[in-house]
């Protein structure tokens, strides 16, 4: 197209030489200089990046082609489609949201919209949003739908809105009337015109990456402007002519073991293809029978707790709803009459079904069913003799059932208020007062029905618990204590449980009329009181002396009476009047202690509060242990000696609150007969390990926020002064200087000398691990204790300090490199010689690794330590590793990392692959140039950096080399790789096999839990 004065078009589209006119020749002989076009490349984008496709005519007339798709839609169609549209559109009022919302949810084919797509569909229709025109009046727009619940309904777990008169069948809708019309004179139409016919001779395609459509010749002028345009054109001669075989046949003139190897390609191909849609399609179906069910208060429930009556299903989902309904016939033989397919759901309160699968020929995928889905199999009418209610507005609710319990036997109760099982099950008491019972109900049930069900007279009352104070219920067994309840007036009595918000879990208290005629229950207007009663004021006493002896037969009990007023003094004074331990040696003291749930005994109780300040709770259990109690203005505190209170053993001190950190200590260490000055208080951590240490001395407990049975520790060692940091030291060797073939010169003098010095003495050594890929050892050398407001520098000199480091010779502290190092591996390297330790954040107890070098060096912010790595050619090993400093000050996108590293061995930056391996993983990600989401708004185009996602480049990363002039195996992988692949597959299947087996030992009551990983957290102190 370039060379326009040499070539000129005919209105046929051909183009000739412009010379020919010159000649006079025939035109026949002018025919040899004219061409067609029959290919044209097409390039989409900008001159940055883009994508090509290509348009061929189809010359040998191998393809079908068939008219475009909008050629084939009349225009008619397309016409009275528009018109259907804007008729309920007219009709629409714009200040009446709700016929709004209707006509948007009629207009959808599937007549649902999802909750998250309602406010923009809204804002199209009308041009406004819903918090701007209708939020005001009407409220937000799911608290809208909710009150119109007449006429919208939530479905599929309530991420739809849909027509309460619109059926659920996952099914499309049956069109309106007036689509009906308009799509039955289409049809009419389509049937008394003659569909188009194809025109013969070659015909144009459009290919595009895998994706083939045919195009006219119309559209190819289309693509000689705007962003995807002409790239390059294709001609030939119009004389050329191809043999009548090559016409409609692929193998024209192909070898025959091509074409053969084509088959066979395509045949494996194919049986890939099978092998992945079967895999990928396949879905787990859970098919629960109807026999094993029954309908208890509108709910479906299991006849009996096996799980005999749920059998799982592996099923292709491109089946049809009728090829699964033959199936299921087959597993089932002795199946009797109709068979329904229903979607189901299990919820707290059983099972609940939705919508039937109706029409046998839509394929489960069409049906919405995916994997996991629960089926109820079934008539289709009834299960046991009772009709089947289904959809979201009966969604079943699991209520909590609470009756008046007025027993005498109050002996049996569970002590250390742990609720007891009832007889009957499902049934428990809390307290004697209260007896709770969780029953399912339908969610359309009116609140009368429910009454009905649970076989209460119309004058008893039900109430809903106190929603501010829901813990009340559980509550009643406390001294003094009271739970509110409000009473459902009359009205509500025909309102259902999906109207009146009952959810899963609420309290239901059922109430006689002569309930009232008890101190325990007293109503005042529309809110019932519950007390607790007098025969649950008790306290009961165990005394657990410490002999020698069989502990159950020493064990006494008792039971005290007790109000909530009453002085847990008073409560030990008479437990040891009817224990009868008077006759204790004089000056052992007695004190009451609380246990917990897993038989731990808590720290004293103060004995000059009431129970109630105390936070005793009634119907519990006190321990009698010897010692002292504390008083109100005193903590009871455990404190151990040089270890973690899991590994020693616990001693117990009470001190006053107003005591400081020093007076604490000095008593701690007179009680366990030490003496000097060089101790400090620890704390410990959630994970029961030695904690941070009490820097301030002179300040009281109280203000350190040390609270009543916390655990210290008394360590060993002088208190560091404030800002002063403990870290341990390791030492960085290779492992390569020690083999007997080692060259000693390929180390520098300073590494030699510590590898020596480290060797003298192996105790040190901690663990082995490989770094960059090769092996290397580290060595604990100790620990250093300096100020955070030291430099970098002055680290690195007192590092050279430590005993192990004494006789190595390293001139200046350049010439050594600290690491900073995490679970046993080393991270980052600290840069900065003169910059502090606490700009570099180091804490007390960050783990450093020191490491000799050959030269000095001095990183910079966005200076990286890479390990390099070239590929040997045609072999899937690397040669030995190798150091390079990158700098990405400037630029740190892939092109300048190839580039640095085509510097540094010399090559071509295009002859380049670059990977980086990831050790845990045991896989290279190839290094690759891409392209980032240009801003809107900025309109600049976002740098692409290796140092962020998704590389994360950071120091001794190891980057993979391989020259693709010399090399063809561009697969970074090793054998070494693929053993650790294969390893974590196989740990992957023991945790598999294992959690099935747990799985199966609890004959599948227990829930699968999913694999534990090692979580560190780090937690600031903000006191």
């Amino acid at each position: 197209m370039r060379h326009q004065s040499q070539q000129c078009r005919r209105a046929d589209g051909h183009y000739y030489n412009n010379l020919g006119f010159l000649n006079t020749s025939t035109d026949a002989e002018d025919s040899d200089f004219t061409y067609e076009l029959f290919s044209v490349i097409i390039h989409k984008g900008g001159c940055y990046g883009g994508h090509y496709h290509v348009y061929i005519k189809d010359i040998d007339e191998l393809g079908l082609w068939e008219p475009p798709e909008e050629d084939c839609k009349p225009k008619t169609q397309k016409k009275i489609k528009e018109e259907v549209k804007e008729l309920p559109e007219q009709k629409l009022q714009e200040d009446d949201p709700l016929s709004i919302i209707t006509a948007i949810i009629a207009q959808e084919s599937s007549k649902s919209v999802l909750l998250d797509q309602l406010g923009q569909k809204l804002m199209n229709k009308t041009g406004s949003s819903w918090s701007k025109r209708f939020r005001k009046h009407y409220g937000p727009i799911g608290k809208f739908l909710q009150s119109h619940n007449d006429v919208f309904i939530l479905i599929s777990n309530g991420t739809r809105v849909a027509l309460k008169s619109n059926s659920l069948s996952p099914v499309a809708d049956a069109p309106a009337p007036s689509e009906q019309t308009v799509n039955s004179d289409l049809h009419s139409e389509a049937n008394q015109k003659p569909k188009p016919k194809i025109e013969q001779g070659s015909h144009w395609f459009d290919l595009n990456d895998s994706t083939v459509t045919s195009i006219r010749e119309s559209d190819i002028e289309k693509q000689f402007q705007g962003k995807e345009s002409a790239y390059m054109l294709f001609y030939r001669k119009t004389q050329l002519h191809r043999p009548s075989d090559a016409l409609n046949n692929p193998q024209y003139k192909v070898p025959s073991q091509l074409i053969q190897m084509a088959q066979d390609e395509n045949r494996r191909l194919q049986q890939m293809r099978e092998v992945f849609e079967a895999a990928n399609n396949t879905v787990e179906l859970h098919l629960h029978l109807a026999p094993f069910y029954k309908m208890v208060n509108g709910v479906l429930q299991p006849v009996s707790r096996e799980p005999s009556g749920s059998i799982n299903l592996s099923f292709d989902r491109r089946k049809t709803v009728g090829d699964l309904r033959i199936t299921i016939y087959h597993m089932q033989e002795l199946w009797e009459g109709d068979m329904a397919l229903t979607v189901a759901r299990s919820l707290p309160a059983g099972l609940h079904l939705y919508n039937t699968l109706t029409d046998d020929s839509v394929s489960l995928y069409s049906a919405g069913i995916c994997t996991n889905t629960d089926l109820f199999v079934w008539n289709g009418k009834q299960v046991c003799g009772a009709a089947v209610q289904s959809g979201a507005e009966w969604e079943p609710v699991l209520l909590t059932v609470v009756r008046p319990f007025l027993g005498e036997d109050v002996e049996q109760e569970g002590q250390n208020g742990v609720k007891c099982q009832n007889n009957s099950a499902g049934s428990e008491k809390v307290g004697p007062a209260l007896q709770r019972e969780a029953r399912g109900f339908a969610g359309g049930a009116t609140l009368g029905e429910v009454r009905e069900a649970l076989g209460e007279p119309s004058e008893s009352l039900l109430c809903q618990e106190n929603r501010r104070g829901r813990g009340g219920g559980q509550g009643a067994g406390e001294g003094g204590g009271a739970s509110g309840w409000r009473v459902f007036p009359p009205d509500d009595m025909q309102r259902t449980l999906k109207e009146l918000s009952l959810k899963d879990g609420d309290a239901l208290l059922v109430l006689e009329p002569d309930s009232f005629d008890s101190s325990v229950f007293t109503r005042n207007g529309d809110v019932v009181t519950v007390t607790t009663p007098s025969d649950c004021r008790w306290l009961q006493v165990e005394f657990q002396p410490q002999i020698n002896g069989d502990e159950e037969e020493q064990r006494k009990k008792v039971k005290v009476p007790a109000t909530g007023n009453m002085l847990l003094c008073e409560v030990k004074q008479r437990a040891i009047e009817e224990l009868q331990l008077q006759e204790q040696p004089s000056g052992v003291q007695l004190c009451l202690r609380q246990v917990d749930c897993s038989g731990k005994l808590l720290p004293p109780v103060f004995e000059e509060l009431s129970v109630r300040d105390a936070g005793v709770r009634l119907m519990t259990t006190l321990t009698l242990c010897p010692g002292n109690a504390p008083k109100e203005s005193q903590l009871f505190l455990h404190f151990t000696v040089g270890s973690a209170p899991s590994t020693g053993m616990k001693m117990d001190i009470i001190v006053e609150k107003t005591c400081t950190v020093k007076e604490c200590l000095k008593a701690m260490l007179d009680a366990v007969g030490l003496n000097g000055t060089s101790w400090h208080l620890r704390r410990v951590d959630w994970c029961e390990e030695v904690g941070e240490p009490l820097m301030d001395e002179d300040a009281s407990l109280s203000e350190l926020n040390i609270s009543h049975g916390e655990t210290l520790v008394v360590t060993e060692g002088l208190l560091p002064p404030k800002g002063f940091l403990k870290l341990p030291v390791w030492l960085y060797m290779d492992l390569r200087c020690v083999e007997p073939d080692c060259n000693p010169t390929e180390n520098s003098p300073a590494e030699q000398q510590m590898d020596r010095a480290e060797t003298t003495d192996g105790s040190c050594a901690q663990s082995i691990f490989i770094s960059g890929g090769k092996m290397a050892e580290l060595r604990n050398i100790g620990r250093v204790e300096i100020s955070d407001d030291a430099t970098l520098e002055d680290l690195k000199t007192q590092v050279l300090t430590l005993p192990a480091l004494q006789d190595v010779c390293v001139p200046v502290a350049s010439f050594l490199r600290v690491w900073w190092m995490e679970g046993g591996r080393l991270t980052r390297i600290l840069r900065g010689q003169q910059v502090t330790l606490r700009k570099l954040k180091l804490t007390s107890g960050t783990d450093l690794c020191v490491q000799g070098l050959m030269k000095e060096e001095d990183l910079g912010p966005k200076q990286v330590l890479l390990n390099l790595k070239m590929g040997v050619p045609g072999e899937r090993s690397y040669y030995p590793s190798e150091e390079l400093v990158w700098d990405a000050s400037h630029d740190s996108s892939p092109r300048s990392l190839r580039a640095s590293l085509a510097a540094h061995y010399g090559l071509s930056p295009d002859s380049l692959l670059l990977a980086k391996h990831q050790p845990e993983k045991h896989v290279w990600e190839e290094i690759f140039n891409w392209t980032q989401q240009v801003s809107r708004k900025k309109k600049k185009k976002k740098a692409e950096s290796l140092l962020g996602p998704p590389f994360h480049i950071r120091d001794g990363d190891v980057i993979g080399i391989k020259n693709r002039l010399i090399d063809s195996n561009k697969d970074f992988i090793t054998a070494e790789d693929q053993q650790g692949q294969q390893r974590l597959k196989e740990q992957a299947e023991q945790c598999r096999k294992g959690e099935q087996a747990a799985a199966s030992n609890g004959g599948g009551k227990t829930k699968s839990r999913k694999l534990e990983m090692p979580l560190s957290i780090s937690v600031g102190v903000f006191r």
